[in-house]
């Protein structure tokens, strides 16, 4: 699928969920592509990016950013605590922010480098046990504490489980955040970004789609 398709996809889900054209931020998400394969879609015009590693991120986003200086680059990927420092230095913003620990941590450097990166709530609404992020019954507390930790919480974000259907999960993150009176909705990847924007999807993120699928090896 090309990125003019997907784009014209979101237009057209946009238009059918009587939403604004153009509310819903596409990240592309490049995690472990080649940088001939991100070249190109740099030079397709696009210029919002999704990375699952900081050290990834590192090694090709400032290299890519002197030719490209108005390319934003978000964190979709765990963040762990020891790579708080270089996240807030490189990253526009962190979807994954997930325990208490962590946002004092980027909340102190966040004063420390007078950069503040947008930040995304991970919410776990399936309550996996191996997947990161805050249980519902707990996110409106932890929304409460990261903002009076000063940090600068955009929304939420969500993977929905694998067998379950998505839509009924970016309900739920829907209705957590309007609740705390958060815009953000982090939600939807290449197989149902269309339907996370019927439910008021602000930022989907999509790979395979765009880059074809990726090669772990």
């Amino acid at each position: 699928m090309t990125l003019s398709v997907i784009n014209a996809k979101i237009r057209e889900a946009e238009n059918s969920a009587n939403r604004a054209i153009g509310n819903t931020e596409l990240l592309a998400v490049s995690k472990v592509q080649p940088n001939e394969k991100v070249l190109n879609v740099l030079e397709q015009g696009h210029r919002i990016f999704g990375e699952n590693k900081v050290q990834e991120a590192h090694s090709k986003w400032p290299m890519f950013r002197e030719n490209f200086p108005n390319v934003k680059v978000h964190l979709i990927g765990p963040l762990q605590s020891n790579k708080v420092k270089q996240a807030v230095e490189l990253f526009d913003a962190i979807h994954t922010l997930d325990r208490l620990k962590l946002a004092q941590k980027l909340s102190n450097e966040i004063q420390a480098q007078g950069k503040a990166p947008e930040m995304f709530i991970q919410i776990n609404t399936g309550e996996e046990k191996q997947k990161s992020g805050i249980i519902p019954s707990e996110a409106d507390k932890f929304i409460l504490d990261c903002i009076s930790l000063d940090l600068p919480i955009k929304g939420l974000m969500v993977i929905p489980p694998i067998n379950e259907e998505p839509s009924l999960h970016f309900g739920l993150l829907r209705k957590i955040a309007r609740r705390n009176g958060l815009a953000g909705l982090s939600m939807g990847m290449s197989s149902d970004f269309e339907s996370a924007i019927a439910m008021g999807a602000t930022h989907i993120r999509v790979g395979s789609a765009i880059f074809g699928e990726s090669n772990y090896s």
